[in-house]
């Protein structure tokens, strides 16, 4: 097990110190973003490959799934309760499945679990592109969500294994290679529903059939790329040891409170990101009187994400802890909710002021979470069961934002500043569960 704290890893490389700040903690030799963009350059082809196949990934998916639910009730026909059915079932066999995924990586390794949800995800949009009746539509979506829930954990495993190996021998802060992967990923939010909406000139299924088409290339990349067997130090046991056991790795799952503790206050930050889907629709209507600026509000929040990734963590990772980072993140988020409950009666930007403020803040906090917990997970577990840890991360994150969802939306028809109080304490409470940096 590797020893942990939650200081930035120190560079393991010849020839090129890290240099400590006032504090003693270690951090990259510039926070400049040229100085980052300089780091990442040299990057292994597989590497590279990672970071546009989720880039990808996000296009595909993010140009046929916001418009689902529109062609299942309206093109086909659907009950409103059988839409909103088919959407759950999608979640749930996605975000939920995870842990799956995880597991499945950690003993066959990456390439195989990458390949076979490449291909189920293209078979998943042909057929959800052809299906004209009720069955078909659930087994279709159900068979997408279950293909992000091998490709995704599978994707994200290997990612923060190449950023600790690129750490390692470059001395780039792995942080930075895990913020380009989470850039790419945004980008393709970005780019994905204009691509749909383009695509829907020529119907539904013509932007399943294009959705298709890029996973097909995603997966003639892996196929290419993608190296065969476990990589070299991927597994963390030596050939002699034989496969991880689920059983055992559930049990160490469920008994490391520090991993348990991540997850929780990762939990938080991911109910107080699902606002953006539940309030914050809710606040636009009440102050516009109808949803069309929420596309623009979705779009800024990509953009900033996007221009702020590098400088941000960069700052964070000469100053901050990454306990520190965490909790700065979740009180930033904090205090986006608490600025939109005061500034809820301001009439400036035409009443969108605070919609604005709480996805300023969401989108920065959310900056320097994310990237932090991906490069924070494998200190604190065995190589051998990054897989299930992370899959679990996810799945167990999703389970707790779907019980917090129920009373989120039940505080939310309180009206006025009241739910947004209320919902600040969501990230405050998740910022006293990030684990402390002892050893183990």
């Amino acid at each position: 097990m590797t020893s942990v704290d939650d200081s930035p890893e120190r560079a393991e490389h010849p020839g090129r110190a890290v240099r400590p700040d006032r504090g003693g903690r270690t951090g990259p030799p510039s926070g400049r973003t040229a100085q980052a963009l300089r780091d990442l350059r040299g990057l292994a082809p597989l590497t590279l490959l990672l970071i546009g196949s989720q880039f990808a990934f996000n296009v595909g998916f993010f140009a046929v799934l916001p418009y689902l639910a529109d062609h299942l009730g309206g093109g086909l026909g659907l009950a409103g309760w059988l839409v909103g059915l088919v959407l759950g079932l999608r979640t749930f066999s996605q975000q939920g499945l995870f842990v799956v995924g995880g597991t499945l990586t950690d003993r066959f390794g990456a390439r195989p679990v990458v390949l076979v949800g490449c291909a189920l995800r293209i078979a998943g949009f042909c057929w959800l592109g052809f299906a004209a009746d009720t069955a078909s539509v659930i087994a279709s979506v159900l068979l997408i969500g279950f293909a992000a829930a091998l490709f995704s954990p599978a994707v994200e495993t290997e990612i923060v294994r190449q950023a600790v190996r690129h750490e390692r021998t470059s001395g780039t802060h792995r942080t930075r290679v895990l913020a380009l992967f989470s850039v790419a990923g945004q980008a393709g939010t970005l780019v994905g529903p204009l691509l749909g909406a383009l695509l829907l000139l020529g119907g539904f299924r013509a932007a399943c059939l294009v959705g298709a088409a890029v996973f097909a290339l995603v997966l003639a990349g892996h196929l290419r790329l993608m190296p065969r067997g476990t990589p070299d130090g991927a597994s963390g046991t030596d050939p002699g040891e034989g496969r991880p056991r689920l059983r055992e790795g559930v049990r160490l799952l469920l008994g490391d409170r520090r991993f348990l503790g991540l997850c929780l206050a990762y939990s938080g930050y991911l109910l107080a990101y699902n606002q953006l889907y539940l309030a914050l629709p809710g606040e636009v209507e009440r102050a516009t009187g109808s949803q069309a600026a929420l596309g623009w509000l979705l779009a800024w929040a990509s953009v900033l994400y996007i221009a702020v990734q590098f400088p941000v963590l960069s700052w964070a990772a000469t100053r901050l802890t990454r306990r520190a980072t965490l909790v700065c993140g979740l009180l930033l988020i904090s205090l986006g909710f608490a600025s939109a409950a005061v500034l809820t009666p301001v009439d400036a930007l035409g009443g969108l002021l605070p919609s604005v403020a709480f996805v300023t803040a969401l989108t920065l906090g959310q900056v320097l979470i994310v990237p932090t917990v991906r490069a924070w997970l494998p200190d604190l577990v065995d190589d051998s069961r990054l897989g299930l840890f992370t899959g679990a991360l996810s799945s167990l994150s999703g389970l707790v934002v779907l019980l917090g969802s129920v009373p989120a939306g039940a505080v939310l028809d309180l009206g006025g500043p009241a739910p947004w109080l209320l919902l600040a304490a969501v990230p405050l409470a998740a910022a006293a569960l990030v684990p402390r940096g002892d050893r183990r």
